[in-house]
């Protein structure tokens, strides 16, 4: 069986949507820093694809995201943990009034939302990875979720946060929504990622039909040995 396009998301992704936005060296790639963390590599990676990989990492620590790889002679993996990977149900997704699209002008309230929250990693440009919505109240942006790794035939649905003060309202279910509602139109499937132990958002999200995935997919911290 050939692998699936989600077993290595972020490969898939600087190789293809994502390409502008990649710092490329053969067959490896990772993101430009301001962007993202995450670095790829090719399923079976081979000696030169990592020394392609050391060449775009340089001094910075990169997150490999999917299956789990060996890490080659030369490299330190710093940490790993497990994360869920689940996929939508067909037909979840529709637009809600009270949501708007986010543009690069809300680019540090984002940025402010998120170090609040801490969903995970996002930066400067982490909303050029796709459209990005949020709930604003009194001109604060109060929640935002949006999209992330995009493959051939999959958009992650990502950066699902909620202001302390504004939780239990359901935003971040109608955020989700809004995000699938997109990648619906534009012709994907909505997936995403969560952390093993995360049981609130696992319960959210198995109540709202996602399924998970039967594979191992961690998250790995990676960095060249120095």
């Amino acid at each position: 069986m050939s692998p699936h396009e989600l077993d290595n998301p972020a490969f898939h992704a600087l190789s293809g949507a994502h390409r502008p936005l990649a710092i490329r060296r053969g067959e490896a790639a990772r993101y430009r820093p301001t962007v993202a963390p995450f670095g790829a590599l090719p399923p079976e990676p081979t000696a030169a694809d990592w020394e392609d990989l050391a060449a775009v990492a340089g001094d910075d620590e990169l997150i490999l995201f999917g299956l789990p790889v060996e890490v080659a002679d030369g490299w330190e993996e710093l940490g790993r943990f497990d994360v869920v990977q689940m996929t939508a149900p067909d037909g979840f997704g529709r637009a809600h009034p009270d949501v708007v699209r986010l543009t690069a002008e809300d680019a540090s309230a984002m940025v402010d939302l998120v170090a609040e929250a801490q969903p995970g990693p996002f930066s400067s440009e982490t909303h050029l990875t796709g459209a990005y919505y949020g709930v604003k109240e009194d001109g604060r942006l109060v929640a935002m979720a949006g999209e992330r790794l995009t493959t051939p035939g999959w958009t992650e649905i990502s950066a699902v946060c909620t202001r302390d003060t504004h939780r239990g309202r359901g935003l971040a279910t109608r955020l989700m929504e809004a995000v699938a509602h997109g990648v619906h139109e534009a012709g994907r499937r909505p997936f995403l990622h969560t952390g093993a132990g995360n049981t609130t958002a696992l319960r959210l999200y198995e109540h709202l039909g996602f399924t998970r995935r039967e594979t191992a997919n961690v998250v790995q911290r990676v960095r060249v040995a120095r």
